[in-house]
């Protein structure tokens, strides 16, 4: 059998290892059409922090590791172009101008999702970067190593944006941001949202919400950005206004898309042809709390969805039922969490959801170090089942938002939630665990 894997990091190569792994035998080929492979791209915004970490610490293994070592068959700068499903060929063009093609019995769509660039006046300015793949750290990291950058302009306020705030602050540099909506997060409860608001405000950094970004102009003194009528004025400037998936080569190929033009796939990975699989950022997955499909590029999701894919091409069917959508994040001295459906996106499933955010203390009061831990739930009104979940807060944040992604993982409402054993120590939790606070009030708004 020969395997075929478009896409060499967290979904194909975890693929290509499973196959090598499981079937020896096996020729398993890999197109990167960059020339880096299996990295930490949650690790860049700390590494770009750090000016004496080299950017080679974000290589998780190496290009020559996996031919060497595991004996796959993996091209680096090679890009595929087109997909025939009915030769059960794919054609790319190498680094170097030279066409190929390559046959394949199994083919699995790895390609991931790339960064938004806004078609505006000036988006491809020297200076102006987004922040996607290792090239991209590259290209940060040598600009301000090249240049003296006192000011930059990010222009989003999601997490690589907020993740970036604090690794330029961190170097020295005026952080000023801008976005088109008013509220920072707005798939937050706004309560929650003006924390991590204050949080940034109180690290000097420069938020200006409400603003459409209009052009990037070179000046004599270096950029000016202008949005909302406003022109601001820095040496560098960052887009993170979000990813798409990368999925034009299934589109071209007649394969079904999904949720937000993501691959669509079933539980086995496979897409609309039996024999292409797709897994990654590119793929869209299915949640466990609205049994609807979404896409979340997520690093877990990638890397479990190789591994499945994976199996289903080796004829072992396992299946992926689904993800809750959980994630975490840190801005400054802040951990922000979220697990399961925003308040929206239950209205939009047909639920009706509600909510309540309440302010509990991090550990128990009488101990040293005791923070406020802002947390809610978001549960159905009708039933009481949990829906979703949000904390933030300076400690405890990270680890206290598993145990609502496993409540949400297993169809648990408020009452089930608030009958659980959870642990407790004063170093680590008051007697009633913030979790339980927050279920404990949020089923007297539901009654149940």
């Amino acid at each position: 059998m020969r395997y075929v894997v478009i896409g060499g990091d967290a979904a194909g190569m975890s693929a290509a290892s499973r196959l090598k792994r499981r079937e020896p035998d096996a020729e398993v080929v890999v197109y990167e059409k960059t020339d880096d492979v299996s990295y930490s791209a949650c690790g860049m915004p700390y590494n770009i922090a750090d000016a004496d970490k080299p950017i080679a610490d974000l290589v998780v293994r190496s290009a020559d590791a996996f031919r060497n070592a595991q004996g796959i068959n993996l091209h680096t700068g090679h890009k595929i172009d087109r997909i025939d499903k009915a030769a059960k060929k794919v054609f790319g063009t190498a680094s170097d101008g030279t066409d190929f093609e390559s046959s394949y019995d199994k083919l699995l769509i790895a390609t991931g999702a790339s960064a938004i660039r806004p078609d505006v006046p000036g988006a491809n300015l020297e200076g102006v970067f987004v922040l996607k793949t290792l090239q991209d750290s590259r290209y940060i990291k040598g600009f301000l190593e090249e240049n003296s950058v006192k000011k930059a302009v990010i222009v989003g306020m999601g997490y690589i944006a907020l993740e970036m705030a604090e690794a330029l602050t961190a170097r020295g540099i005026a952080v000023t941001m801008i976005k088109k909506r008013e509220q920072l997060l707005p798939w937050m409860i706004p309560d929650l949202s003006g924390v991590v608001r204050k949080a940034l405000e109180a690290e000097g950094i420069n938020l200006n919400p409400g603003l459409s970004l209009e052009s990037v102009e070179k000046t004599g003194a270096g950029l000016a950005v202008t949005a909302g009528g406003r022109s601001f004025d820095c040496d560098m400037v960052l887009f993170a206004i979000g990813v798409k998936p990368e999925s034009g080569l299934a589109a071209e190929a007649g394969l079904e898309l999904g949720a937000a033009g993501a691959v669509s796939i079933d539980k086995t990975m496979r897409t609309s042809d039996p024999d292409i699989f797709a897994a990654g950022d590119c793929a869209d997955a299915l949640s466990v709390v609205s049994g609807r499909k979404v896409w979340l590029p997520l690093a877990l999701t990638a890397n479990r969805g190789g591994r499945l894919a994976a199996d289903n091409m080796l004829g072992d069917e396992q299946l992926f039922n689904g993800i809750a959508g959980t994630g975490v994040f840190k801005v400054f001295d802040v951990e922000v969490a979220r697990t399961g459906l925003t308040v929206e996106e239950a209205e939009a499933a047909g639920f009706d959801p509600v909510y309540k955010p309440v302010v509990a203390k991090s550990k128990a009061h009488v101990f040293e170090g005791a923070a406020p831990l802002h947390a809610s739930f978001i549960a159905d009104k009708a039933s009481g089942r949990i829906l979703g979940a949000q904390m933030v807060g300076t400690e405890g944040v990270a680890r206290r938002i598993n145990a609502a992604a496993v409540a949400l993982q297993a169809g648990m409402t408020l009452a089930d939630f608030y009958e659980c054993d959870l642990a407790y120590a004063p170093p680590f939790s008051p007697v009633w665990d913030p979790l339980l606070t927050a279920a404990s009030l949020l089923m007297k708004k539901t009654g149940k």
